[in-house]
């Protein structure tokens, strides 16, 4: 199986923002349905309040209680004045990555690393800069993780909101296939009208036909769209196992094809049904 199949097995349907700063927001998340977990220092904390913050959210990591889920933690970037300290914080804490903000170049993440060396990197990808330089981000040795930061990133390009997001689809893409190249996840943008399931669902689906492996939430009330959008169906899973069986017939009777449904199986057809069913195991396993 190759690293771009095997990374996506860990489900990352959901991956919900939680302010650092909020003890009551930090308690709920630990009975939510998210796949994964960003504990914000950055955007969602006052500059007076990101010191406190800090301090809660490792109390509250320290406590436990967030089961299966990815833990995140966004520091702020290491051209304020509380980034390094944020990283300093968490070093041996339980956590799965630190995700750093803005990140233009590999060199940024090499700072990160040497001061944090246990630990999974995610890169925030929401610049003209890093979209730029998407490929040797997602090829650092460290580099486990994108997110796509849409909001920032149409900020920077200066575009009009447009539905089907056709303005920044060139640096969505960019950063997609670099990902893919590298077997890093990539996960999507916020979609902002967090009481629009229509039309949360709908950019859900269309990150999904994309091939990104989540979506970014702002709110719990997202979370059930999200989780089936980036989830496989039932359809889905049904022909992956007819896939897998047709084509293992196949080869004991020493052809090196079958035909489902009319179409053609190839073994790449079979790898993709065999991600399909890991994937849809570890989601199972999670909890649904």
């Amino acid at each position: 199986m190759t690293d771009a199949t095997a990374q996506t097995q860990r489900p990352y349907r959901s991956v919900l923002y939680i302010p650092g700063s909020k003890e009551r927001a930090l308690e709920k998340a630990r009975g939510l349905q998210a796949d994964a977990i960003i504990f914000d220092l950055e955007d969602a904390v006052a500059p007076d309040a990101k010191t406190e913050a800090r301090a809660i959210l490792k109390a509250e990591l320290d406590k436990g209680g967030y089961g299966a889920r990815a833990k995140i933690v966004r520091i702020n970037g290491f051209d304020t004045e509380w980034g390094k300290d944020d990283v300093a914080a968490f070093v041996g804490a339980d956590i799965d990555a630190i995700l750093m903000p803005k990140v233009g170049s590999a060199a940024q993440l090499d700072e990160l690393a040497a001061l944090i060396p246990d630990v999974d990197i995610w890169a925030m990808m929401e610049t003209p800069q890093g979209m730029l330089n998407a490929a040797e981000i997602a090829a650092h040795p460290r580099l486990k993780g994108f997110v796509m930061g849409t909001n920032d990133l149409a900020k920077e390009l200066n575009t009009r909101f447009r539905a089907d997001r056709l303005p920044m689809m060139g640096g969505l893409h960019m950063c997609l296939i670099a990902a893919k190249a590298h077997g890093v996840v990539i996960i999507d943008g916020v979609y902002n009208a967090f009481k629009d399931d229509d039309g949360l669902r709908a950019e859900c689906d269309q990150g999904r036909d994309m091939g990104m492996d989540g979506k970014t939430l702002i709110h719990p009330a997202q979370l059930d769209v999200a989780n089936t959008a980036f989830a496989p169906s039932e359809e889905e899973i049904d022909l992956a196992r007819r896939q897998i069986a047709a084509f293992e017939e196949a080869e004991a009777s020493g052809q090196g094809v079958a035909v489902v449904d009319g179409k053609i199986v190839e073994n790449l057809h079979v790898v993709t049904a065999k991600g399909i069913l890991a994937k849809a195991e570890a989601i199972q396993t999670l909890g649904g």
